[in-house]
């Protein structure tokens, strides 16, 4: 993804803008990163240089949590903990009981 797409970005659920970037890997362009709405904590994830801006009922919690662990030292805490529509914190309280 080139960074001046975030110029145009909104978020697609509460179409707030400007969207936050964080890049945790680049070459020509942006290969992996994300996009976070500081509005309603909504992130999208970049993977292979192309940003998936998917409303929640499209988007797999099997598919987006491996994302989170990848990334879980370059993600804002707050999104770990509270971003939608998936968190890092509540899977691993959810693993942690299970294993109890």
């Amino acid at each position: 993804m080139k960074k001046k797409l975030m110029d145009i970005l909104a978020c697609p659920i509460d179409k707030y803008y400007p969207l936050e970037l964080h890049i945790f890997e680049e070459k020509d362009e942006i290969v992996e990163g994300l996009i976070i709405c500081p509005k309603c904590l909504r992130w999208y994830p970049i993977r292979e240089e192309i940003p998936e801006m998917l409303p929640d009922e499209l988007r797999d919690e099997k598919d987006e949590l491996p994302f989170l662990k990848k990334w879980k030292n370059e993600i804002p805490k707050k999104i770990l903990s509270e971003g939608k529509p998936f968190t890092l914190k509540i899977k691993e309280r959810a693993m942690a009981k299970k294993n109890s």
